[in-house]
């Protein structure tokens, strides 16, 4: 019998000058990047920490610590990698499914989604129609909404052949 997981992630990073915007592993064009110790990629961080709440493993923040110089300015894709070898390791055999919502005022996300979806199938071996990715505004509320930073959430569920 095959035993079924959920697990939730959430990640948040303010806006910084001088810095790339990565989402999802995909440049975005904007004139601002993220603050945070890697790359700060809000989508995959959201979806490491989904991951490995589903196997019940922790968070990003206990695997890759800010205080651990190693990960400074870390590709978020190859801790995603990593995310997976462990979430394997814990007796999760297969993704089933990742739905993800990126919530920014600007830029506009849309264009960007197919690329996103098809750079993460690959890290995480599952098929491009098994991850779907939303993107929303806060109708101009709150942090987000004042364009201070981009948050990011993410729901996966994980199966095993129950051993």
């Amino acid at each position: 019998m095959e035993k079924i997981r959920i697990g939730h992630g959430f990640d948040v990073h303010r806006f910084t000058d001088g810095r790339p915007l990565v989402i999802g592993g995909i440049k975005i064009e904007y004139e601002r990047g993220l603050d945070g110790h890697s790359d700060a990629d809000v989508l995959t961080h959201a979806i490491m920490d989904a991951l490995l709440g589903a196997a019940s493993l922790g968070d990003i923040g206990f695997h890759f610590p800010p205080s651990d110089i190693t990960f400074k300015n870390a590709d978020s894709l190859h801790l995603l990698s990593i995310v997976c070898k462990k979430v394997k390791e814990a007796g999760f055999e297969n993704i089933i499914n990742i739905d993800c919502i990126i919530i920014a005022e600007e830029p506009k996300m849309n264009k960007y989604i197919p690329a996103m979806k098809e750079k993460l199938s690959k890290i995480l071996n599952i098929s491009i129609s098994s991850i779907s990715i939303k993107a929303t505004t806060t109708e101009k509320l709150g942090f987000v909404g004042r364009k201070e930073g981009i948050a990011a959430t993410a729901v996966c569920l994980l199966g095993s052949d129950g051993r």
